[in-house]
């Protein structure tokens, strides 16, 4: 395998060469994974998914999404691309996920995988990437899958705590409750972990085949270890269109249909929830303001209905203008790309808080975790800068050196009328699904 991991801005030495074509409905994206390194972000059964690596951009620091950018634009500087398609996905891709904190040793990761299928409503379509090597026949799907293995299962699972134990979360919350009844700030999201523990190393795609059969109209993601199904899109960039689906306001479901009718009922006019929505929505309107001709943000949220809980949700979209002033797309005259809008909608209120900078001193203050890429963007972006961004929520990570311990993370955002029990509960209702996406029953 042709691998680059580079710290540093270097030009790639050889060009990608890269060719899309169109291929017959190969049925379920996610069944196409390898067990090593998949690659994924599909929603609906629509979306992408990719495995082998040809590039590898690692960055941490603040800059670090400015820095990713760069080097994806160093890779594509003298690529070779034949797109018979021409869709957006097709052409050359990259995945990524990055840390919460810029000063997370976490950093961030991009992935230019070595083949991506991906599909858009009744099309299908393959891309080959290389380095420098020539265009040369249609690229076989068999052949792509030929050693793809059967999916194990993890075995008998245990949890145990993570950084902050169950029980003591409340007194978490109640001290974040007091911060904003204090002044100190509006709204803080706080988030804890729990370790799950497998007889088994994990195979990724037990995860994400359970993910994506039980919350289909969530986006089931995979990179570089990091595995969840997130409900959250932080930014959509296709063709001058920008679309970011904003949650904030929870409540459990119960299981029973006509009870959920009534509790979606209660979300709706529920002034503690609409408070923690109405910060979150303006965070995101405010931050696509500068980049945009012209927005439509919704008077008011919709209750978007989830097998484990119901959320407020809002659909903020936008027209891009050609450039925010003082950005780098501002000297070239170009629209900023998605990693762009995501780095500068990160983070939204929904996943840290309002102000943001203290804010987020009071998650580090209180949590007594690193987050690593937990709550952090993570999607694609091709060449032309369009992609889709989600944000790490209700994921796991894998552990590096050893597969069979995963870490769960859930968060709940805080404001003044927060309970800490309801609080607990509400973790729990959001650890369920990768709960259940581990168990092997």
């Amino acid at each position: 395998m042709s691998t680059l991991q580079t710290q540093d801005a270097d030009a790639v030495p050889q060009p990608l060469v890269v060719r899309t074509v169109a291929i017959d409905d190969p049925g379920t994206l996610l069944d196409l994974l390898p067990v090593d390194a998949p690659l994924a972000w599909v929603r609906r059964g629509d979306g992408l998914v990719g495995w082998g690596e040809v590039l590898r951009f690692e960055v941490t620091g603040p800059d670090r999404f400015r820095a990713a950018e760069s080097r994806w634009h160093d890779a594509l500087a003298h690529a070779v691309v034949r797109d018979e398609v021409d869709l957006p996905g097709t052409g050359p891709v990259a995945f990524a996920s990055f840390a919460f904190d810029e000063g997370s040793p976490a950093g961030g990761v991009v992935i230019v995988p070595r083949v991506v299928v991906g599909r858009r409503g009744a099309t299908t379509w393959m891309t080959t990437i290389d380095l420098g090597a020539r265009i040369g026949t249609v690229p076989s799907l068999d052949a792509a899958v030929r050693d793809r293995t059967p999916v194990a299962a993890p075995g008998a699972v245990t949890f145990t705590d993570g950084a902050v134990p169950a029980d003591r979360w409340p007194d978490v919350i109640a001290r974040g409750v007091a911060a904003i009844r204090a002044g100190e700030v509006d709204k803080v999201v706080l988030a804890r972990d729990v370790i799950a523990h497998t007889t088994h190393p994990l195979d990724p795609r037990w995860v994400l085949d359970r993910l994506g059969d039980d919350y289909p109209s969530c986006w089931t993601f995979s990179v570089d270890g990091l595995l969840g199904a997130t409900p959250e899109l932080l930014v959509r960039s296709e063709k001058g269109l920008v679309t970011s689906r904003v949650l904030a306001g929870t409540i459990r479901r119960t299981g029973d249909d006509h009870a959920d009718l009534a509790r979606a009922a209660i979300l709706a006019h529920s002034s503690k929830d609409l408070e923690e929505h109405e910060y979150a929505v303006s965070s995101v309107a405010d931050a696509l303001a500068p980049f945009c001709s012209s927005t439509n943000v919704p008077d008011v949220p919709f209750v978007l209905h989830l097998p484990n809980v119901l959320h407020l949700a809002s659909d903020v979209t936008g027209v891009l203008s050609s450039a925010h002033p003082g950005s780098d797309a501002a000297l070239t005259g170009l629209a900023p790309s998605s990693l762009a809008l995501a780095a500068a909608l990160h983070p939204t209120a929904a996943v840290c808080g309002t102000p943001t900078p203290v804010a987020r001193a009071l998650i580090a203050r209180l949590e007594g975790m690193e987050r690593g890429r937990y709550a952090g963007p993570v999607g694609w972006f091709g060449a032309d800068g369009d992609g889709e961004w989600g944000i790490a929520l209700r994921c796991a990570e894998v552990d590096p050196d050893n597969a069979r311990r995963i870490r769960l993370f859930a968060g709940c955002g805080i404001v003044a009328a927060s309970d800490p029990a309801s609080e607990l509960a509400e973790s729990e209702a959001k650890l369920e699904p990768m709960r259940h996406a581990l168990a092997s029953d």
